[in-house]
């Protein structure tokens, strides 16, 4: 019985850092999506809408060009976080992420509290996203520094000392 427990064993293979924020933004950017899209569902939101309207907030130029951008920066993160060196992408997530704190929590801003479950969900599940991504840059793992030049490739090509 041992044996065959062993041979089945699910293994755990380590995930690279830049996977689990692509799937971390990936998980973000469904739920900010459908979090819009639901709401198209509350009584009188569509009015407001083919009034020119969100959140009182005149539907001109100017908010979808703002709209379009709250989109647009964490879809490109999915992509820039497996394409960006380390140390870039570290600093662009703790960035990105950093900023999107305060957007996602403005989303609840005006919205009545029979709401409440609807925003308190998804907003709680967005800075959980959040969360795991700036864990997930911030406890980035580091290479150590190696103390001889010698040891950082051996395959390297040295060049004499003149002496």
């Amino acid at each position: 019985m041992s044996t065959h427990t062993a041979r089945t064993a699910l293994q755990d293979r380590p995930v690279p850092v830049q996977a689990k924020l692509a799937a971390a933004w990936t998980s973000f950017m469904f739920l900010y999506i459908y979090v819009d899209y639901l709401a198209l569902y509350k009584p009188g939101f569509l009015d407001e809408l083919l009034a020119g309207t969100v959140h009182e907030f005149d539907t001109g130029p100017t908010f979808v060009a703002l709209a379009l951008t709250l989109i647009a920066v964490p879809s490109l993160m999915i992509l820039l976080s497996m394409a960006l060196p380390a140390r870039a992408n570290r600093t662009i997530n703790l960035v990105v992420a950093t900023l999107y704190i305060p957007v996602t929590v403005f989303n609840a801003a005006g919205e009545s509290w029979s709401y409440a479950v609807f925003y308190g969900l998804s907003i709680g599940l967005e800075l959980l996203l959040l969360a795991f991504i700036l864990r997930c840059a911030w406890t980035w793992p580091r290479t150590p520094a190696p103390s001889r030049p010698g040891l950082v490739d051996p395959e390297r090509s040295q060049i004499p000392m003149e002496r």
